[in-house]
């Protein structure tokens, strides 16, 4: 029995799936499943139960689910203590992601920092930017890779990584599309869809009309950026996504206008910083 199995059965019974479970460990499927049964082989129960493209969690697994929360919990705060005062490169690491980065930026930089520290266990936490920013100020994240707020915490420190190109985009068959020399006055006339209003995304975005006394007409506020990436591609509104999010569905507008967001990390360097963390920060910067 090792800690990557009980690992393993948090992530299933959050995620309800070995295939997202799989992602978020940065491991095969296969390798999931393979842990799942050592853990009921070792207990003598039945976990998980197939169900549709998922798995059902049995009352065995809903009984075990706390006691192993909180047995990792401690374990992570032992690791974490010992690990910082004799500069070992282990324990658990708990960092946060916006859904955007990780699914677009993340992986390869996480997949070689789990094979390079292979006893630091990475727990990814999928949140909101604005989330993962006042999670790590109140210490529920030791690191978060973000959307940077448009204004900072002094407390915090923020380092940008990559720049990330905003566009206006609609479907092909919107009135807009076939538009030449646009200007945010003629989106005026549309029903927009924007990020939640405040997401750093939005406020960049509704800065810029503010400047120019402009009002943009908004239909609906939807939080994920692929969503709304759907919703525009079905004609339902003009919209302002990252330039890496456009498909075949979506036209970007011929507007002469230029908006872009920084991506990056953030800690918080008022606390004690493991020496996980602070091999991955050395990584990013790298």
């Amino acid at each position: 029995m090792n800690l990557a199995a009980f690992e393993a059965f948090v992530k299933v019974m959050e995620t309800g799936s070995i295939s997202l479970a799989a992602d978020l460990l940065f491991i095969t499927q296969p390798a999931v499943t393979k842990r799942i049964h050592s853990l009921e082989e070792y207990f003598g129960v039945k976990l998980f139960e197939s169900a549709g493209r998922g798995v059902q969690a049995t009352h065995a697994a809903h009984s075990l689910l706390p006691k192993v929360k909180n047995w990792l919990n401690e374990l992570g705060d032992i690791h974490h203590t010992l690990s910082h005062e004799q500069g070992q490169v282990q324990g658990k690491l708990k960092i946060g992601t916006s859904h955007h980065i990780g699914l677009h930026h993340l992986p390869s930089h996480l997949r070689n920092y789990v094979q390079e520290f292979p006893n630091v266990t990475l727990d990814v936490h999928f949140v909101d930017s604005e989330q993962a920013h006042e999670k790590v100020l109140a210490g529920e994240l030791e690191l978060a890779f973000l959307t940077l707020p448009p204004q900072g915490d002094d407390r915090l420190r923020y380092v940008t990584i990559w720049n990330d190109p905003l566009v206006f985009v609609a479907a092909p068959f919107h009135p807009l599309a076939n538009q030449k020399d646009l200007q945010l006055e003629d989106l005026t006339l549309y029903p927009s869809l924007l990020p939640a209003a405040q997401t750093y995304t939005s406020q960049i975005t509704l800065a810029e009309f503010e400047k120019r006394g402009l009002k943009p007409k908004i239909s609906m506020s939807n939080n994920p950026l692929e969503s709304i990436r759907m919703l525009a591609s079905i004609g339902l509104g003009w919209s302002v996504l990252p330039k890496t999010l456009l498909n075949q569905d979506l036209q970007q507008l011929d507007i002469n206008f230029e908006m872009n967001r920084q991506l990056g990390m953030v800690w918080h360097p008022g606390r004690t910083q493991s020496k996980a963390v602070l091999e991955l920060i050395k990584m990013m910067n790298g």
